[in-house]
């Protein structure tokens, strides 16, 4: 079973956490899960940015991301080559390694 290590955000999960998924989970699911309360803005359809995520390790091993993700992607604070919406990112096989940006585009939050 894949890990998940959430690095330390000093809102979401202050300490880091490392959680174990199930190959197919989004990573917002497991995130929400285990209580780390991602932002999730369009409750999950993929129509903003609020979830995004940096993949520092395992980015590899995840499946391409599709064009309606990449062209949201475009808008989020603080992109990197590695970001991608953890509403849309399926977990895979392998570990991974995961930021949440400190920042996202959201005016309001949704206190979800």
């Amino acid at each position: 079973m894949p890990k998940l290590t959430f690095l330390p955000h000093a809102e979401h999960c202050p300490e880091g956490a490392e959680i174990e998924a199930e190959p197919g989970e989004t990573i917002l699911n497991v995130a929400l899960r285990n209580g780390i309360e991602i932002e999730h803005a369009c409750e999950k359809a993929c129509a903003c940015t609020t979830c995004h995520v940096v993949i520092r390790q395992g980015f590899d091993s995840l499946a391409e991301s599709e064009e309606e993700e990449d062209d949201m992607l475009d808008k989020a604070w603080g992109l990197e080559p590695d970001s991608r919406l953890s509403c849309q990112t399926l977990v895979a096989d392998e570990d991974l390694i995961i930021e949440i940006p400190k920042y996202t585009i959201n005016m309001v939050s949704e206190a979800h």
